[in-house]
């Protein structure tokens, strides 16, 4: 099948949506975006885009962004490192980005695109290829891309209704003024129940700062509910290093509840599939968010133009993602375990970390093989 010609309507405007408009439309496709908010936000904050993620960025043509980083380091509570991994400065690497910015080069690259803002989706009829917006309008399509998040108007039209359920863990972001020279590093502060991680954007001039504590309050999904600064500074007063006088710069800070979401079992139906978290959310344990919707953008358009009809070529999509997805969110899950250990057990797991790398330099690195060396490029897997 070609898509050259073929009609897309797709839902969301994030880096999923995006970045499936673009390899649609580098495939033929005429493709229209629908944005509900009135233009490209800078919400959020900073986001790593890993190996699998950075080769679909440069096969989507775009050039790198943000900042190489040059490793990862975990640190305990006090600030002490407990190992550091050196990352690969060939090849197509790790980046530290500022999510609008990332959101910003796709837009550019999405030459072409028929964007509409202020395009709220109520409806989807997945198996006539309709969406229904806010006012009342109408969209036919012979594809409707559901990429609009965790609260996708598609998802429970083809898998009912799946409630996510609370963590007992919530999350801080903030951002900082940054030091350019600063090494371009993530770093992981681990204490008992609750976690740090900080790594510099836009040339060091911010510093982007995620903190994630256990408790029993719940709090709601979405990344823009403020909270105060007070809050979070309580929460890792503890915490040594250089963690007390970043917190001290925050001045203006949100605060989310981290729920579990199951992966979708169907992922398309009729004319329509989702992509991205509308399909796949995940905890941020792993970095692996924007990536494995940058990696799905990819495989579906290259499973439709290999495909000689639509249904066969979203059901070679769904085969060819669901398994590495559902691998990837539990890794996620893994590590939010790991990085919240208690005593006795939190000193006895450094150890191991820190002789595993005495004796196999690479073997942190190496353990999460599956998900960096991946190349959905070859062959859209």
């Amino acid at each position: 099948m070609t898509l050259a010609g073929k009609s897309v309507v797709i839902v969301g405007g994030g880096i999923g949506g995006l970045a499936a408009a673009v390899a649609l439309r580098n495939h033929g496709a005429m493709v229209t975006l629908l944005e509900q908010a009135g233009a490209f936000r800078e919400v959020g904050a900073g986001i790593q885009i890993s190996p699998n993620g950075s080769r679909v960025w440069q096969a989507l043509g775009l050039s790198p962004v943000g900042l190489r980083a040059q490793a990862v380091t975990l640190r305990n509570s006090s600030g002490a490192q407990v190992l550091q991994m050196g990352l690969p400065q060939n090849g197509p690497g790790f980046h530290l980005v500022h999510r609008a910015d990332c959101v910003a080069a796709l837009a550019a690259q999405a030459q072409g695109v028929a964007i509409r803002f202020n395009a709220q989706a109520v409806a989807v009829d997945a198996m006539a290829g309709r969406v229904t917006l806010s006012g009342g309008e109408t969209l036919d399509a012979d594809l409707v891309v559901g990429a609009d998040g965790l609260h996708s108007v598609l998802r429970p039209v083809l898998n009912g209704a799946q409630p996510p359920f609370f963590t007992g863990q919530v999350a801080w972001r903030a951002l900082i003024p940054g030091t350019p020279q600063d090494r371009a590093e993530t770093q992981v502060f681990m204490g008992p129940g609750r976690h740090l991680v900080s790594y510099p954007l836009r040339g060091g001039t911010l510093r982007n700062i995620v903190a994630v504590e256990e408790r029993k309050a719940w709090a709601d999904e979405g990344w823009n509910h403020p909270d105060s600064p007070d809050n979070l500074r309580r929460a890792f007063a503890g915490f040594g290093g250089p963690v007390p006088g970043w917190l001290e710069q925050v001045d203006q800070v949100y605060l989310w509840g981290l729920f579990r979401h199951k992966v979708a079992t169907r992922w398309h139906a009729g004319r329509a599939v989702l992509l991205g978290d509308a399909a796949h959310p995940t905890l941020p344990f792993m970095a692996q968010g924007a990536n494995m919707a940058l990696e799905d953008a990819f495989t579906l358009a290259h499973e439709l133009d290999c495909a000689p009809d639509v249904p066969t070529g979203l059901a070679a999509y769904q085969a060819a993602r669901r398994g590495r997805v559902l691998r990837a969110v539990e890794a996620a899950n893994r590590n939010a375990r790991n990085y919240h250990l208690r005593a006795p057990l939190a000193p006895l797991a450094h150890l191991a970390l820190r002789l595993s790398q005495r004796f196999v330099p690479d073997a942190p690195l190496r353990q999460f093989g599956w998900i960096y060396d991946h190349d959905a490029t070859k062959g859209g897997a």
